[in-house]
């Protein structure tokens, strides 16, 4: 397959009418539905923002690749952009992308169409071929130099020789794995063929893993290069110079990292007990909690979700089949000994700590979360013992640090696994669950006691934080408070705040977006209609790609719609018994009119709120 059969010249647009980074993406994004190379808008939209998060997809140059690989794909396209003015694009350079390629992979893109992906990708780190593209004038002219471009370029599996002393190896990958992974690959070839240097590069792309390094091969090398943000596997360079480093940086600093590696300048890297590594050592301590606690709650969310509508479903069967046979299964499955619902906390807590300590620290903290849960330690027990199992098993790492290679194996298999239970247990027995099962009471008896206007004021500040961020860390925290709340007390009051809360800004947006068409593109109205359902069934991020188009607009409707509607709840007592499902569980709470009425006076609120505010759509 030719790269030309991808680059759609139907497609394709000459002379981008967008001023910034949002207006681009949404221009191209319209070329792709105009032409029916996508069936949802709002998955490939999402799905494209959800990449430009991790990091820019301006590669510098000139250059802007944002890709999404999802099922919303129809037919694998890409489209070709031109902006003759520049638009500040949060380049890696800092400079303006004026070549735009937006590719559209489908979720099951065989390989033929990955490896056209990734010839694409390796052709624009040519600055002659870039410039070209940059003069051409037409979507015929364009085709004719990637069908000039392609017809010469030799496709190497390496540069150099092994047997050449000044030799390194390198791994390259990035999330999506269909064109920064290539771009860093042919980046560090051509920068080390000029250097005169041998190098050997593995890529890590959505076509699995290419051009695999050898144990002889990264025997041999003086150093190892790692540009990648998304996990490699890493053991087979123990005892070697690593220099670990964002996939970006394989595009834009080749020469500096060659020259480090071959220096030996990066940490020798040991698969047990390495000391941090150079981009951990930049994180603050604040990131690596974070992201170790976010890493035990986004596994914990399933339990919550799947346990917590199967829970709705057995309190509406109870109410006039509670002797049947499928209100006991329903609730053996989610609640009681053996139900979905007692591994909530031991699953948040081994999912910590095997955040911290990778696979050893998973056994350790989900026991330590169960004994936290049997204690009456409640979540805050159980993200204790997350973490005391992590650092547990870290400590272990370096303890047996010093043991003979020989008893390498003994490590994973008896000695992380006895020594880490025993520790952590013993330390969860004696200090912790004591500890926080005297917090987690004195919590629960201030939640139960707490007056009117206090409710009122605490569902505010739930719901307002439900809408905050949209599923992000303080969405997160909210919902998480709400979940042990419920647990512990088995009163849903701040379930109905955080659900009502979380449910209004998908809601406001379809409100919007069909009272004020005027104000909005026709991508954006077929968007908001996929809100309602979103919105009525607890999905917040439904109203992402709006918030990431119009931050200040979107979010400050929500956050006070939501904040009415979480207050509401608590001002008129409603209690939800089910920690997820919307509109569909309605009907369990103990005053659903009121639950309803709530959700719809916020959704009301923000929806005229940011309806009057937003400017109208500006034609494209």
């Amino acid at each position: 397959m030719k790269i030309t059969d991808l680059l759609n010249k139907d497609v394709m647009i000459m002379s981008l009418k967008a001023t910034n980074k949002e207006e681009a993406i949404d221009e191209m994004i319209a070329s792709l539905s105009q032409h029916q190379k996508i069936n949802d808008i709002n998955l490939f939209k999402k799905a494209i923002m959800t990449r430009e998060e991790e990091s820019s997809t301006g590669i510098g140059e000139g250059i802007a690749m944002p890709h999404a690989k999802t099922k919303a794909v129809s037919e694998p396209t890409v489209v070709f952009a031109k902006s003759e003015a520049g638009i500040d694009y949060a380049s890696l350079d800092g400079e303006p992308a004026y070549l735009f390629f937006m590719i559209a992979a489908t979720d099951g893109a065989n390989e033929t169409h990955l490896e056209t992906l990734a010839a694409l990708s390796r052709l624009l780190i040519h600055p002659d071929f870039v410039q070209k593209l940059k003069a051409a004038k037409t979507s015929e002219e364009v085709i004719h130099l990637f069908d000039m471009e392609e017809a010469k370029s030799k496709p190497e599996e390496a540069i150099g020789s092994s047997d050449n002393d000044q030799f390194i190896v390198a791994v390259t990958a990035c999330p999506t794995g269909i064109a920064h992974t290539y771009m860093a690959e042919d980046a560090l070839k051509n920068k080390a063929k000029e250097m005169g240097v041998s190098i050997r590069v593995e890529t890590n792309g959505s076509e699995g893993v290419k051009n695999r390094l050898t144990k002889e091969e990264i025997t041999r090398a003086k150093g190892v290069i790692v540009a990648a943000d998304k996990k490699v596997e890493m053991a087979r360079f123990d005892g070697k110079h690593l220099l670990e480093t964002p996939v970006s940086d394989g595009i834009r600093k080749p020469e500096e990292l060659i020259n480090r590696a071959l220096r030996q300048e990066a940490p020798v890297f040991h698969d047990e007990g390495a000391p941090a590594s150079e981009s951990e050592e930049k994180t603050s301590v604040g990131s690596k909690i974070y992201k170790d606690l976010m890493n035990g709650i986004s596994h914990m969310l399933p339990f919550v979700v799947g346990g917590g509508i199967l829970m709705a479903l057995s309190f509406l069967i109870e109410n006039f089949a509670k002797d049947s046979s499928i209100f006991k299964m329903l609730s053996q499955i989610t609640g009681g000994e053996s139900g979905a619902f007692l591994f909530l906390i031991p699953i948040l807590a081994g999912f910590i700590a095997s955040s911290i300590a990778d696979r050893p620290g998973l056994m350790p903290g989900i026991v330590g979360g169960l004994m936290a849960y049997k204690t009456g330690a409640g979540f805050l027990g159980g993200i204790a013992a997350g973490f005391i199992a992590g650092y547990v098993v870290l400590g272990l790492r370096k303890m047996f640090a010093g043991m003979p290679r020989t008893l390498d194996g003994l490590k994973p298999i008896l000695l992380y696994p006895v020594f880490g239970l025993l520790i952590t247990g013993a330390i969860m027995y004696y200090i912790a669950d004591p500890f926080f099962k005297v917090i987690n009471h004195f919590l629960t008896t201030q939640l139960e006691s707490l007056g009117t206007a206090n409710s009122v004021i605490l569902g505010i500040v739930l719901g307002g934080m439900m809408a905050l961020d949209m599923g992000g860390p303080f969405n997160k925290v909210a919902y998480t408070f709400s979940i042990g709340v419920f647990t512990s007390t088995h009163d849903g009051a701040f379930m109905a705040a955080v659900m009502a809360g979380g449910m209004v800004p998908p809601l406001a947006i379809a409100i919007a977006t069909t009272f004020f068409k005027d104000k909005f593109t026709e991508q954006q109205k077929q968007a908001g209609i996929t809100n309602y359902i979103l919105g009525l069934s607890f999905i917040t991020e439904g109203a992402i790609p709006f918030a990431a188009v119009d931050p200040l607009r979107v979010i400050t409707s929500s956050v006070i719609g939501s904040a009415i509607a979480g207050g509401l709840t608590q001002l008129w007592s409603v209690n939800v018994p089910a920690p997820h499902g919307g509109v569909f569980v309605a009907l369990l709470a103990n005053k659903p009119v009121l639950f309803l009425v709530a959700i719809l006076i916020g959704t009301i609120i923000s929806g005229v709120i940011y309806g009057f505010w937003k400017k109208a759509a500006t034609a494209k």
